[in-house]
């Protein structure tokens, strides 16, 4: 049953490293994969804790974790222990650019979910993965893409987060990462909605609606689903809006902030 791996606008949806695919032939990928894509990042995390000394997988373990802050709003101790374990264990520049990468986005999800404001922190956290990470690492475009969350939903500047959502996008499809470009789809589309140009962003809501349902990343279905009624007109909307509501029960409440978008408050 979904609902028995949780335990006791739509800004917060992003992207993570590391379990940024279905895992390939890789066993344990594959299950944190199956795991994720359902909401249980904390059964996720714990298929890595044996390899804690891993860097990569020390990485990965905080990422889930990060993501579960993210969707849920909690286990944010948790999600901090992680980061420092991931932090120490970081060897070269890459796996430390990959730890900052991972506490910027913590950083940001305090901030975007009104739990503390570190948005100083996540700026300086993004920054220092900017210069650890080179131009072609496999992290980059993810990073582009979180400093671009960063640009416009911390800085209000939805013209500086364009370039580099597209960076990102360009990134993500250069590098086969389809989970990411899901992301930069949506997010890419928000900004065309916000600017008219709605058919625009109906064809990049319904990619990344496309992309979710075939990755089956249940989590971000309903975000996706919700997303897409904004540029569709009517019954289409309604419709989609009823499914996203659906989903959204079905994962007991996940993701915690599209609560308000699918049952808004009477004026």
């Amino acid at each position: 049953m979904l609902l028995d791996c949780f335990g006791e606008g739509n800004v917060a949806d992003t992207a993570m490293s590391g379990a940024g695919s279905t895992g390939g032939e890789d066993p344990l990928q594959r299950a944190i994969w199956r795991l994720r894509s359902r909401g249980c990042w904390t059964d996720a995390a714990a298929l890595l804790t044996p390899h804690a000394g891993n860097a990569r997988a020390a990485v990965q373990r905080a990422a889930l974790l990060v993501e579960r802050c993210l969707f849920t709003g909690q286990g944010w101790a948790e999600a901090e222990d992680a980061l420092r374990i991931a932090e120490a264990v970081a060897q070269g520049d890459e796996e430390r650019g990959a730890a900052a990468c991972e506490r910027g986005q913590l950083a940001y999800a305090a901030t975007v979910l009104g739990v503390r404001d570190r948005a100083d922190e996540a700026r300086s956290a993004l920054g220092r993965a900017a210069a650890l990470l080179s131009p072609g690492s496999r992290s980059r475009p993810l990073l582009d893409f979180r400093r671009g969350l960063v640009a416009e939903h911390l800085a209000d500047a939805p013209e500086a987060a364009r370039p580099a959502y597209h960076r990102a996008h360009a990134g993500a499809a250069a590098q086969g990462d389809t989970l990411l470009l899901s992301f930069t789809w949506r997010h890419l589309a928000a900004l065309a909605l916000r600017d008219g140009e709605v058919a625009e962003a109906r064809e990049g809501f319904a990619e990344s609606l496309r992309i979710r349902e075939e990755l089956g990343f249940l989590i971000g279905t309903a975000p996706a689903l919700a997303a897409l009624a904004e540029a569709e007109p009517e019954p289409e909307a309604t419709r989609l809006r009823a499914e996203a509501r659906r989903l959204f029960h079905l994962l007991g409440g996940i993701p915690t902030w599209l609560a308000d978008q699918l049952h808004p408050s009477p004026a």
